[in-house]
Protein backbone atom coordinates (compact mmCIF):
# COMPACT_ATOMS: atom_id res chain seq x y z
CA UNK A 1 0.00 0.00 0.00
CA UNK A 2 1.60 3.28 -1.07
CA UNK A 3 2.11 5.44 1.46
CA UNK A 4 0.05 8.31 1.97
CA UNK A 5 0.73 12.30 0.43
CA UNK A 6 2.24 14.52 3.08
CA UNK A 7 1.40 17.91 3.51
CA UNK A 8 2.98 20.99 5.91
CA UNK A 9 -0.07 22.96 7.74
CA UNK A 10 -0.37 24.53 11.00
CA UNK A 11 -1.87 22.44 13.75
CA UNK A 12 -3.57 23.35 17.05
CA UNK A 13 -3.38 20.69 19.27
CA UNK A 14 -4.90 22.42 22.21
CA UNK A 15 -6.90 25.37 22.97
CA UNK A 16 -3.91 27.47 24.11
CA UNK A 17 -1.97 31.11 23.61
CA UNK A 18 -1.26 31.24 20.11
CA UNK A 19 2.32 30.84 20.81
CA UNK A 20 2.10 27.35 21.04
CA UNK A 21 1.26 26.84 17.15
CA UNK A 22 3.12 24.62 15.41
CA UNK A 23 4.03 24.11 11.48
CA UNK A 24 3.69 20.16 11.22
CA UNK A 25 3.86 17.63 8.81
CA UNK A 26 0.45 15.51 8.27
CA UNK A 27 -1.28 13.77 5.84
CA UNK A 28 -3.53 15.21 2.88
CA UNK A 29 -6.89 15.29 3.01
CA UNK A 30 -9.12 13.52 0.14
CA UNK A 31 -12.30 14.60 -1.07
CA UNK A 32 -15.34 13.26 0.40
CA UNK A 33 -18.76 13.33 -1.20
CA UNK A 34 -19.59 16.36 -2.01
CA UNK A 35 -16.04 18.19 -1.76
CA UNK A 36 -13.03 19.33 -3.47
CA UNK A 37 -9.24 19.32 -2.55
CA UNK A 38 -7.66 22.87 -3.49
CA UNK A 39 -3.44 23.09 -3.55
CA UNK A 40 -3.89 26.65 -1.44
CA UNK A 41 -1.38 28.72 -3.04
CA UNK A 42 -2.34 31.35 -0.90
CA UNK A 43 -4.15 31.52 2.62
CA UNK A 44 -5.68 34.67 4.31
CA UNK A 45 -5.25 35.56 7.70
CA UNK A 46 -8.39 37.02 10.34
CA UNK A 47 -8.62 38.40 13.49
CA UNK A 48 -10.71 35.45 14.56
CA UNK A 49 -8.29 32.93 13.58
CA UNK A 50 -6.09 33.96 16.47
CA UNK A 51 -9.37 33.90 18.95
CA UNK A 52 -10.18 30.67 17.52
CA UNK A 53 -6.84 28.68 18.32
CA UNK A 54 -6.65 30.29 22.02
CA UNK A 55 -10.99 29.20 22.86
CA UNK A 56 -12.09 32.13 22.62
CA UNK A 57 -13.93 32.15 19.99
CA UNK A 58 -17.75 32.15 19.60
CA UNK A 59 -17.43 28.28 17.72
CA UNK A 60 -14.56 25.79 18.79
CA UNK A 61 -13.53 22.84 16.11
CA UNK A 62 -12.43 19.71 16.92
CA UNK A 63 -9.08 19.11 18.19
CA UNK A 64 -6.69 18.83 16.11
CA UNK A 65 -7.12 21.49 13.71
CA UNK A 66 -6.00 23.80 11.27
CA UNK A 67 -6.90 27.36 10.99
CA UNK A 68 -7.73 29.55 8.53
CA UNK A 69 -10.97 30.34 7.17
CA UNK A 70 -10.14 31.89 3.68
CA UNK A 71 -7.80 30.33 0.82
CA UNK A 72 -7.20 30.54 -2.73
CA UNK A 73 -5.14 28.25 -4.87
CA UNK A 74 -5.98 24.96 -7.66
CA UNK A 75 -8.66 22.33 -7.35
CA UNK A 76 -6.55 18.83 -7.57
CA UNK A 77 -9.61 16.28 -6.87
CA UNK A 78 -13.15 16.29 -6.85
CA UNK A 79 -15.21 14.18 -4.73
CA UNK A 80 -18.15 12.51 -5.81
CA UNK A 81 -21.59 14.76 -6.78
CA UNK A 82 -19.83 17.50 -7.52
CA UNK A 83 -20.39 18.63 -11.09
CA UNK A 84 -19.61 21.99 -11.40
CA UNK A 85 -15.76 22.47 -10.55
CA UNK A 86 -12.93 20.34 -12.29
CA UNK A 87 -9.47 19.60 -11.77
CA UNK A 88 -7.33 23.16 -12.68
CA UNK A 89 -9.93 25.54 -12.01
CA UNK A 90 -8.23 28.98 -9.92
CA UNK A 91 -10.69 29.67 -7.05
CA UNK A 92 -11.38 30.77 -3.91
CA UNK A 93 -12.56 28.81 -0.80
CA UNK A 94 -14.38 29.44 2.79
CA UNK A 95 -12.83 26.55 4.39
CA UNK A 96 -13.79 27.57 7.72
CA UNK A 97 -10.66 25.63 9.00
CA UNK A 98 -7.71 24.44 7.27
CA UNK A 99 -5.90 27.76 5.41
CA UNK A 100 -2.98 27.51 6.77
CA UNK A 101 -2.07 24.37 4.62
CA UNK A 102 -0.69 23.34 1.40
CA UNK A 103 -4.17 21.47 1.25
CA UNK A 104 -7.79 21.69 2.09
CA UNK A 105 -11.00 19.79 1.76
CA UNK A 106 -13.71 21.81 1.23
CA UNK A 107 -17.80 21.85 0.65
CA UNK A 108 -17.97 22.68 -3.20
CA UNK A 109 -20.71 24.89 -2.64
CA UNK A 110 -17.97 27.12 -0.51
CA UNK A 111 -15.62 27.75 -3.58
CA UNK A 112 -15.50 30.24 -6.30
CA UNK A 113 -14.10 30.59 -9.39
CA UNK A 114 -11.74 33.33 -9.55
CA UNK A 115 -10.75 35.51 -12.96
CA UNK A 116 -7.52 35.33 -14.89
CA UNK A 117 -6.39 38.85 -13.66
CA UNK A 118 -6.86 37.99 -10.25
CA UNK A 119 -3.74 36.59 -8.13
CA UNK A 120 -4.01 33.86 -5.55
CA UNK A 121 -3.28 36.37 -2.73
CA UNK A 122 -5.99 38.95 -4.31
CA UNK A 123 -8.62 35.87 -3.89
CA UNK A 124 -7.45 34.73 -0.82
CA UNK A 125 -8.72 37.93 1.17
CA UNK A 126 -10.93 38.89 -1.07
CA UNK A 127 -13.70 36.70 0.42
CA UNK A 128 -15.02 37.50 3.77
CA UNK A 129 -14.32 41.37 3.81
CA UNK A 130 -15.74 41.92 -0.08
CA UNK A 131 -18.75 39.35 0.95
CA UNK A 132 -19.27 40.99 4.31
CA UNK A 133 -19.61 44.77 2.94
CA UNK A 134 -21.85 43.61 -0.07
CA UNK A 135 -24.43 41.97 1.28
CA UNK A 136 -24.44 44.46 4.46
CA UNK A 137 -25.02 47.30 1.85
CA UNK A 138 -26.95 45.48 -0.64
CA UNK A 139 -29.14 43.03 1.09
CA UNK A 140 -29.19 44.54 4.60
CA UNK A 141 -29.35 48.26 3.81
CA UNK A 142 -30.71 48.47 0.61
CA UNK A 143 -28.36 51.37 -0.12
CA UNK A 144 -29.46 53.49 -3.18
CA UNK A 145 -27.60 55.55 -5.48
CA UNK A 146 -26.85 58.84 -3.65
CA UNK A 147 -27.20 58.01 -0.12
CA UNK A 148 -24.45 59.10 2.17
CA UNK A 149 -22.71 56.50 4.00
CA UNK A 150 -20.49 56.77 6.96
CA UNK A 151 -17.58 54.27 7.61
CA UNK A 152 -16.13 53.68 11.06
CA UNK A 153 -12.90 51.92 11.23
CA UNK A 154 -12.58 52.67 7.16
CA UNK A 155 -8.93 51.65 7.12
CA UNK A 156 -9.52 48.25 8.41
CA UNK A 157 -10.55 45.44 5.97
CA UNK A 158 -13.84 45.35 5.51
CA UNK A 159 -13.74 49.33 6.03
CA UNK A 160 -11.65 49.67 2.92
CA UNK A 161 -14.25 46.95 1.24
CA UNK A 162 -17.22 49.10 2.46
CA UNK A 163 -15.62 52.57 1.10
CA UNK A 164 -14.93 50.78 -2.48
CA UNK A 165 -18.51 48.96 -2.89
CA UNK A 166 -20.74 52.05 -1.56
CA UNK A 167 -18.69 54.24 -4.58
CA UNK A 168 -19.25 51.42 -6.91
CA UNK A 169 -23.43 51.14 -5.79
CA UNK A 170 -23.39 55.03 -6.21
CA UNK A 171 -23.26 56.50 -2.59
CA UNK A 172 -21.45 59.34 -1.00
CA UNK A 173 -18.66 58.33 1.17
CA UNK A 174 -17.95 59.67 4.25
CA UNK A 175 -14.72 57.81 6.40
CA UNK A 176 -14.02 57.83 10.16
CA UNK A 177 -10.83 56.40 10.75
CA UNK A 178 -8.39 57.17 14.02
CA UNK A 179 -4.86 58.42 11.78
CA UNK A 180 -4.45 61.25 9.04
CA UNK A 181 -2.19 58.04 7.58
CA UNK A 182 -5.56 56.03 7.44
CA UNK A 183 -7.73 58.40 5.91
CA UNK A 184 -5.06 59.25 2.95
CA UNK A 185 -5.55 55.18 2.57
CA UNK A 186 -9.42 55.76 2.22
CA UNK A 187 -9.32 59.08 0.18
CA UNK A 188 -7.13 56.44 -2.50
CA UNK A 189 -9.99 54.27 -2.37
CA UNK A 190 -12.63 56.64 -2.91
CA UNK A 191 -14.03 57.92 -0.14
CA UNK A 192 -15.61 61.70 -0.60
CA UNK A 193 -14.69 63.05 2.91
CA UNK A 194 -12.68 61.67 5.92
CA UNK A 195 -12.98 62.44 9.49
CA UNK A 196 -10.18 61.85 12.37
CA UNK A 197 -12.31 60.83 15.01
CA UNK A 198 -9.49 60.23 17.43
CA UNK A 199 -8.19 64.66 17.00
CA UNK A 200 -11.30 65.71 15.75
CA UNK A 201 -15.07 65.27 16.83
CA UNK A 202 -17.24 63.02 14.76
CA UNK A 203 -20.61 64.47 16.20
CA UNK A 204 -19.83 67.62 14.71
CA UNK A 205 -17.72 66.98 11.60
CA UNK A 206 -20.62 64.50 10.34
CA UNK A 207 -23.14 67.61 10.95
CA UNK A 208 -20.92 69.78 9.16
CA UNK A 209 -20.79 67.75 6.23
CA UNK A 210 -24.33 66.64 6.12
CA UNK A 211 -25.74 70.16 6.76
CA UNK A 212 -27.35 68.49 10.07
CA UNK A 213 -29.54 66.25 8.14
CA UNK A 214 -27.59 63.22 9.11
CA UNK A 215 -25.84 59.96 6.78
CA UNK A 216 -28.23 57.75 5.48
CA UNK A 217 -26.36 54.15 6.31
CA UNK A 218 -23.72 53.70 8.84
CA UNK A 219 -21.20 50.54 8.38
CA UNK A 220 -20.08 49.78 12.10
CA UNK A 221 -17.49 47.43 12.37
CA UNK A 222 -15.90 49.01 15.80
CA UNK A 223 -18.32 49.48 18.39
CA UNK A 224 -17.21 51.46 21.37
CA UNK A 225 -18.36 54.95 22.29
CA UNK A 226 -18.25 55.74 18.31
CA UNK A 227 -21.42 53.61 17.77
CA UNK A 228 -23.57 55.88 20.06
CA UNK A 229 -22.06 58.85 17.83
CA UNK A 230 -22.69 57.40 14.62
CA UNK A 231 -26.32 56.39 15.67
CA UNK A 232 -27.55 59.82 17.19
CA UNK A 233 -26.45 61.27 13.55
CA UNK A 234 -28.90 59.38 11.20
CA UNK A 235 -31.17 60.84 9.00
CA UNK A 236 -34.70 60.26 9.18
CA UNK A 237 -35.02 56.48 7.85
CA UNK A 238 -31.69 55.73 8.72
CA UNK A 239 -29.89 52.44 8.95
CA UNK A 240 -26.79 51.28 11.25
CA UNK A 241 -25.30 48.61 9.90
CA UNK A 242 -23.69 45.89 13.31
CA UNK A 243 -20.66 44.50 11.22
CA UNK A 244 -18.53 43.66 14.72
CA UNK A 245 -16.67 45.27 17.68
CA UNK A 246 -13.53 45.69 16.38
CA UNK A 247 -12.99 48.51 19.49
CA UNK A 248 -14.07 45.46 22.36
CA UNK A 249 -16.53 47.22 23.42
CA UNK A 250 -20.45 46.06 22.56
CA UNK A 251 -22.43 49.32 23.31
CA UNK A 252 -25.62 49.76 25.17
CA UNK A 253 -27.95 51.64 22.82
CA UNK A 254 -30.57 53.97 23.57
CA UNK A 255 -33.80 52.79 21.46
CA UNK A 256 -35.56 55.77 22.12
CA UNK A 257 -32.60 56.81 19.47
CA UNK A 258 -34.35 54.42 16.68
CA UNK A 259 -37.77 55.69 17.61
CA UNK A 260 -37.17 59.30 17.32
CA UNK A 261 -35.42 58.88 14.45
CA UNK A 262 -37.32 56.07 12.15
CA UNK A 263 -34.18 54.31 12.20
CA UNK A 264 -33.39 50.82 12.20
CA UNK A 265 -30.38 48.67 13.47
CA UNK A 266 -29.57 46.07 11.58
CA UNK A 267 -27.17 43.15 12.49
CA UNK A 268 -24.99 41.76 9.93
CA UNK A 269 -24.15 37.98 9.71
CA UNK A 270 -22.97 36.89 6.22
CA UNK A 271 -21.26 33.65 7.12
CA UNK A 272 -24.85 32.42 7.97
CA UNK A 273 -26.56 34.52 5.16
CA UNK A 274 -24.15 32.57 3.21
CA UNK A 275 -25.12 29.05 4.37
CA UNK A 276 -28.67 29.36 4.23
CA UNK A 277 -28.75 31.16 0.87
CA UNK A 278 -25.91 29.40 -1.47
CA UNK A 279 -27.98 30.66 -4.76
CA UNK A 280 -28.15 34.68 -3.35
CA UNK A 281 -24.60 34.15 -2.28
CA UNK A 282 -22.80 32.66 -5.19
CA UNK A 283 -24.67 35.63 -7.45
CA UNK A 284 -23.51 38.16 -5.04
CA UNK A 285 -20.28 36.64 -5.52
CA UNK A 286 -20.76 37.22 -9.03
CA UNK A 287 -21.29 40.71 -9.21
CA UNK A 288 -18.03 41.07 -7.22
CA UNK A 289 -16.00 39.19 -9.53
CA UNK A 290 -17.34 41.75 -12.50
CA UNK A 291 -16.81 45.19 -10.13
CA UNK A 292 -12.97 43.46 -9.81
CA UNK A 293 -12.74 42.67 -13.29
CA UNK A 294 -13.91 46.49 -14.03
CA UNK A 295 -11.00 47.81 -11.75
CA UNK A 296 -13.81 48.92 -9.09
CA UNK A 297 -12.37 46.54 -6.26
CA UNK A 298 -8.47 46.51 -5.56
CA UNK A 299 -8.40 44.41 -3.27
CA UNK A 300 -5.60 45.76 -0.48
CA UNK A 301 -2.99 43.46 0.64
CA UNK A 302 -0.95 45.01 3.11
CA UNK A 303 1.77 41.99 3.97
CA UNK A 304 2.68 38.63 2.28
CA UNK A 305 4.57 35.83 4.58
CA UNK A 306 5.48 32.46 3.78
CA UNK A 307 4.09 29.60 5.55
CA UNK A 308 7.08 28.92 7.75
CA UNK A 309 6.32 32.93 9.09
CA UNK A 310 2.48 32.13 9.96
CA UNK A 311 3.45 33.00 13.73
CA UNK A 312 4.65 35.99 12.80
CA UNK A 313 1.46 37.11 10.47
CA UNK A 314 -0.41 36.03 12.75
CA UNK A 315 1.08 38.52 15.47
CA UNK A 316 0.63 41.26 12.75
CA UNK A 317 -2.94 41.08 12.79
CA UNK A 318 -3.72 39.56 16.33
CA UNK A 319 -1.79 43.07 17.55
CA UNK A 320 -3.59 45.18 15.33
CA UNK A 321 -0.33 46.11 12.99
CA UNK A 322 -1.52 45.45 9.47
CA UNK A 323 -3.04 47.61 7.05
CA UNK A 324 -5.04 45.66 4.63
CA UNK A 325 -5.01 41.43 4.31
CA UNK A 326 -1.96 39.61 5.34
CA UNK A 327 -1.60 36.94 3.81
CA UNK A 328 0.02 33.93 3.77
CA UNK A 329 1.96 32.27 0.54
CA UNK A 330 2.56 28.35 0.57
CA UNK A 331 5.18 28.05 -1.89
CA UNK A 332 3.51 24.26 -1.95
CA UNK A 333 4.83 21.56 -3.71
CA UNK A 334 2.30 18.94 -2.63
CA UNK A 335 0.58 17.49 -5.54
Amino acid sequence: MADAVQMRAVVCRQFAPRAELRLDTVPAPSAAEGQVVLRVEAGAINFFDGLMVEGKYQTRPDLPFTPGSEAAGTVVEVGPGVADLQPGARVLAFTGQGGYGEQVAVDASRVHPIPDAMSFEQAAGFLITYATSHHALKDRAGLQAGETVLVLGAAGGVGITAIEIAKRMGARVIAAASTDEKLAICRQRGADETINYRTGDLRQGLKELTGGRGVDVVYDPVGGPATETALRNLAVNGRHLVIGFAAGDIPRIPLNLLLLKQSSLIGVFWGAFAKANPARNAANLAELMTWFEDGSLRPHIGAVYPLDQFAEALDVVMERQAQGKVILRMNTTAA
